[in-house]
């Protein structure tokens, strides 16, 4: 179905199109009633109000939106560079937007196609779990990057993204320190509403210990605040320090993002203990940050380039006409540093 128009919400509430307008614009020479049907229709079919005719004309019409959930992730920093010096060489216009964890990036987006009459969007880090049908609402062409998405009732085929299998992915990373002899391995989880990367990243995690004959230590699953952002330094940092707190015992830790890994660095070394002579610790996202880390920290790292390149590369060919949508997998790699230590006699094959 096309975009419902100004006119159509005259028509469908029986007044002028003038009377609608003013409705919009919160003008006070309106009655009531009027006002509150005219609202009843824009929210029923999803209407979002253009900018005046003079704003508009000043719009972009060849931008790219990119629509970031977690905006302080170094891995999407690095990612926006690349998608910069592509739009660039293709004569594009990119748009950025900050998407607060609990806020609708289908939404966000379907205002932004509106305003800024996109020709494409690329969303970083999004939901996991659309709704049926949301997506169907958006007019342009767009790719899911860094995010393994499930589509609710829906064919995941239909629809584009680039990504890393983050199951697969955490299983690496965490049966690399079970081959280094660690058993009593925490990880710092996604906080408790997250349904995207953090499940998969879970399931890997717990699926390594399964297969390696590891009992699961509930204790030892450490979901960070639900108060704070997910991947941050400060959720890492107090999500370790509650675990040592806790006394539990456990020789190392799995964080789901070098950012979180960076905050775990400071709680164990605060605590005076020795990374990683006392406890091992292994990173996701192989960010630049890590090699800075006192020790180096090990990671799993993902392919930042390859990933923004194939993003940006199938999204411009969509939008020209030439691809349809893919889904496209790449392989992380294991970069062995110097924050993990090997259990002697304990290690495994």
């Amino acid at each position: 179905m096309s975009e419902i128009t100004i006119k159509d919400i005259a028509r469908i509430c029986g007044v002028g199109v003038s009377t609608v307008s003013r409705a919009i614009n919160n003008h006070p020479d309106i009655n009531p009633e009027t006002r509150k049907q005219i609202q009843a229709v824009i929210e029923q079919y999803g209407y979002i109000p253009n900018n005046s005719a003079r704003n508009l004309k000043r719009t972009e019409s060849n931008g790219v939106a990119i629509l970031i959930k977690g905006i302080t992730n170094p891995l999407f920093n690095a990612m926006v560079k690349v998608f910069d010096e592509k739009m660039k060489r293709y004569k594009l216009s990119m748009i950025l937007q900050h998407v607060n964890y609990e806020e609708d990036e289908v939404a966000i987006a379907l205002e932004l196609i509106k305003e800024k009459r996109l020709k494409g969007i690329i969303f970083l880090g999004s939901n996991y779990y659309y709704p049926q049908g949301e997506l169907k609402k958006i007019s342009v062409p767009f790719v899911l990057s860094t995010v393994g998405t499930i589509f609710e009732d829906e064919d995941s085929t239909r629809y584009s993204h680039v990504t890393v299998d983050d199951v697969r992915e955490s299983y690496k990373a965490t049966e690399y320190l079970i081959h280094m002899g660690h058993e009593k391995i925490a990880i710092l989880s996604a906080e408790t509403r997250d349904s995207s990367v953090g499940r998969q990243r879970m399931q890997g995690y717990l699926k390594a210990l399964e297969d390696h004959h590891i009992v699961e230590n509930p204790k030892l699953i450490c979901p960070v605040s639900d108060e704070l952002e997910h991947y941050s330094m400060e959720n890492g940092y107090l999500t370790t320090k509650k675990l040592l707190d806790s006394k539990e015992e456990f020789t190392a830790v799995y964080a789901m993002s070098d950012i979180m890994a960076v905050g775990a660095y400071r709680a164990i070394l605060e605590a005076g203990l020795r990374i990683p002579e006392d406890i091992s610790v292994v990173g996701f996202d192989g960010i630049e940050l890590g090699d800075y880390l006192q020790p180096k920290l090990t990671t799993l790292a993902q392919p930042v380039e390859r990933l923004a390149d194939a993003t940006f590369e199938l999204l411009y060919d969509m939008i020209e006409g030439r691809s349809g949508a893919q889904n496209l997998i790449y392989e992380g790699e294991l970069v062995e540093k110097e924050s993990v230590r090997r259990i002697e006699g304990k290690e495994r094959s």
